[in-house]
């Protein structure tokens, strides 16, 4: 029994070296190019520096940051994208996936064509869609002024869209601008090709025995859908769910590239991101735009544990 045990401990001794010895180069640039920006940033959050170095005021960056008004109004600019693009766009890629699994004729053709816009430059689609809202010599407005409607000022307008749709009766300081919900949008857009490639696989990956039996049963084609696919899907759409979240705090291109300097009309399209990016560099408040980095970097793995919580157990694995 001890010749066992013994054998047991220099296996694993063994197995933990040579473990250690293939994780080292991993570990090492994870940790120059992870870890230490990191604790870099943690360090110079602590100190009131502008343009170079200043005096050391430990959490007095981060108190600053959630008692400015600029902060909370970034992060409800963040809070409204979040919500306006991330179950639209699960909707709207779910539908095309599906339509795409089903058809038969040039599958591939389809597929390449929904695909093309994840793997165009964010900018440089940014910059057509810039010039189709424009306000003089845009496409989007020649169509309406076609149709008899008038012309909008769409990515230069700080106005709710909710006041337009109500035509008026809510004010406009209510809800997200409609220069936001343009660069929700081209967001939706852009981001679609990457959701739907992942709702194909999991849909390639379903079992169809399931559906048929359904079928079988008498169910209809949204009850097969709704009762047995998105069931099925659960672990895809948790997925998705959380990385899109995740990206919804870190969106920078598409605000910066569509609104010029990335604040837009009376900063309705600022961001979290923009807004630390404007403290950092264009305003030189490198400490106070750590501890911007540094909270929203907290509010992403808190939006995760959370998700993982509640969202995570109504996943379904087969």
């Amino acid at each position: 029994m001890d010749e066992v045990l013994e054998r047991t401990r220099s296996r694993a001794v063994r197995d933990g070296a040579i473990a250690a010895v293939l994780l080292a180069p991993s570990l090492a640039v994870l940790g120059v190019f992870g870890i230490t920006p990191i604790l870099g940033a943690v360090y110079l959050s602590l100190f009131d520096t502008h343009f170079g170095a200043g005096p050391f005021v430990g959490v007095g960056n981060y108190a600053k940051a959630l008692t400015e008004e600029d902060f909370w109004k970034s992060f409800l600019v963040t809070f409204y994208y979040s919500v306006g693009t991330i179950p639209v766009g699960l909707v709207l890629s779910f539908a095309v996936a599906l339509a795409l699994f089903r058809i038969l004729r040039a599958r591939g053709l389809f597929r390449t064509m929904y695909f093309l816009p994840y793997v165009t430059s964010a900018v440089a689609a940014a910059t057509v869609w810039r010039v189709l809202l424009h306000p003089q010599i845009g496409l989007t407005n020649l169509v309406l002024q076609w149709l008899g409607a008038d012309p909008m000022q769409w990515l230069l307008e700080p106005r709710g869209v909710l006041y337009f749709l109500t035509d008026g009766r809510i004010p406009p300081t209510i809800g997200p601008s409609l220069s936001l919900c343009c660069v929700m949008l081209f967001d939706i857009w852009h981001a679609s090709g990457f959701m739907i490639v992942i709702f194909l696989a999991g849909l390639t990956a379903l079992p169809r025995q399931l559906e048929e039996a359904a079928r079988i049963d008498g169910a209809g084609g949204a009850q097969v859908v709704w009762n047995v696919t998105l069931p099925l899907l659960s672990p895809t759409i948790f997925f998705l769910t959380v990385v899109s979240a995740i990206r919804s705090f870190q969106a920078f291109n598409s605000f910066f590239a569509l609104t010029g300097d990335g604040r837009g009309p009376l900063n309705t399209t600022r961001n979290l991101t923009v807004y630390i990016y404007s403290s950092f560099y264009q305003f030189g408040y490198e400490g106070y735009g750590a501890a911007l980095a540094a909270l929203s970097s907290l509010a992403i793995v808190t939006m995760t544990i959370v998700q993982w919580r509640f969202a995570g157990r109504r996943v379904f694995y087969e």
